[in-house]
């Protein structure tokens, strides 16, 4: 009964971040927003939703590690496997506003994150703080959208959402609200199914809801990204599968911690002490492993997707590991950052340094 309720909340997250993404985009450009934004904002935030509302659904049921695990665990996914997953089928292109605005903006929310929650804890007024710039950012890309006379740049992708004509099924404002509504409505079933059938997981194997939260959670509420970014690189439309990843990484640090701060009222979100001193880290050193990738010619290849998906293996071995404090933890440790790691670095720099200087 418990598989049955997790695979059923899956399918709910699956179904509503769908049908709660194509209404808002239609609505959105219905509104003459730009569909760059509309990538950046409603389509990137809308992926996302099912990680805001198993991180709020979980903090309502006392369980703050699901919470912000699910987060972390997220991004690192986000990262990690689809931008390594979306890059193995098609070598990715980077727009230069991603490197330039989206990427900095990225990490910047990820140092506050830590900053703040170094205490062990996020306070309502730190996520009010976190969810308010969530706010300004959007408000920033919409009025940039106004003062360019943009939109050529995402014409493949306008294509995809854009009402072909006025007979189409989805083109009236009513039918945009009913999908927004039926897929915040399935958001919220799917991730109290998910939330409660993760915890009983938990309990029943004895891992701990962290672990549980940073690993299938964070895979599962991931999922309208995986669907949205593989599909997009398969399509040819690589800018969108990198500008999917990076917005829902905004969303979701600032965002999806922001609201469960606030919820959790004057106890504050509660960090997990291995969620400090180790899986923020990894968060982080996954964002700054964007840059250089990105810079060296504004184009993930494919070989460079296989390290990124090979890190993502390797990170939920060593969390699997050392839940069971298993014997070959040590070893394995050892060899990832006396051998591993360093050649990776030295890898990635001589590539940078072998690529042609982007025009």
């Amino acid at each position: 009964m418990t598989a049955l309720m997790f695979v059923a909340g899956l399918v709910a997250l699956v179904f509503g971040a769908n049908a709660l993404v194509h209404g808002a985009s239609k609505l959105a450009l219905s509104f003459s927003i730009s569909p760059l934004v509309v990538g950046l904002t409603v389509v990137a935030f809308g992926t996302s939703a099912p990680e805001m509302a198993v991180s709020t659904g979980a903090v309502l049921s006392g369980q703050n590690d699901v919470a912000v695990g699910n987060v972390v665990g997220s991004n690192i996914f986000n990262v990690l496997f689809i931008l390594g997953m979306s890059a193995v089928i098609l070598p990715l292109s980077v727009h230069t506003q991603v490197i330039r605005q989206e990427i900095p903006i990225m990490l910047g929310g990820a140092v506050l994150l830590m900053l703040l929650g170094i205490d062990g804890s996020i306070d309502w007024y730190e996520g009010a703080l976190l969810l308010g710039l969530l706010v300004l950012y959007t408000i920033f890309l919409i009025v940039q959208s106004r003062s360019q006379a943009g939109g050529a740049a995402s014409a493949d992708y306008d294509e995809e959402i854009k009402p072909a004509g006025k007979g189409q099924w989805d083109s009236h404002w009513f039918v945009q609200l009913l999908l927004i509504a039926v897929g915040l409505g399935l958001l919220v079933t799917g991730s109290d199914w998910l939330v409660d059938s993760a915890v009983t997981f938990a309990k029943s194997l004895g891992v701990s809801d962290l672990i549980i939260g940073l690993t299938i959670v964070a895979a599962g509420t991931s999922l309208p990204e995986v669907a949205a970014s593989v599909t997009a690189a398969i399509k040819g439309e690589r800018d969108m599968a990198v500008g999917n990843v990076v917005g829902s990484c905004v969303f979701n640090t600032l965002g999806c911690v922001g609201l469960g701060a606030i919820v959790s009222g004057t106890a504050g979100l509660s960090l997990a002490p291995s969620l400090v001193n180790f899986d923020l880290w990894v968060m982080l050193a996954a964002f700054l492993a964007c840059l250089p990738v990105f810079l060296s010619g504004r184009e993930i290849a494919r070989w460079e997707g296989f390290v990124f998906l090979a890190y993502y293996v390797v990170y939920v071995a060593y969390l699997i590991l050392a839940a069971q404090s298993h014997s070959a933890l040590p070893a394995f440790s050892s060899i990832m950052f006396s051998f591993v790691l360093p050649l990776t670095v030295v890898t990635l720099i001589v590539a940078m340094l072998g690529k042609p200087k982007p025009s």
